[in-house]
């Protein structure tokens, strides 16, 4: 088995892919993860910093899905 990696997948995506990237990590609905954003955000301001933070760190998913 594998190790898991924390990549921003090409499917399931809304803006870039980081709550959806999440959600399969942690093996959570990206919709949970979204919501959860959307509160950090709107609590000071510090989720959309972390979420740009993530989109510069967290890979693209390599996998082709067809």
């Amino acid at each position: 088995m594998e190790p898991k990696k924390l990549t921003r997948p090409q499917t399931n995506r809304v803006i870039a892919g980081v709550c959806a990237g999440i959600g399969n990590y942690f093996n959570v609905d990206p919709v949970v993860v979204r919501i959860c954003w959307v509160l950090f955000s709107l609590m000071g301001g510090t989720g959309l910093l972390a979420y740009l933070v993530c989109l510069i760190i967290m890979p693209e998913d390599d996998s082709i899905v067809m």
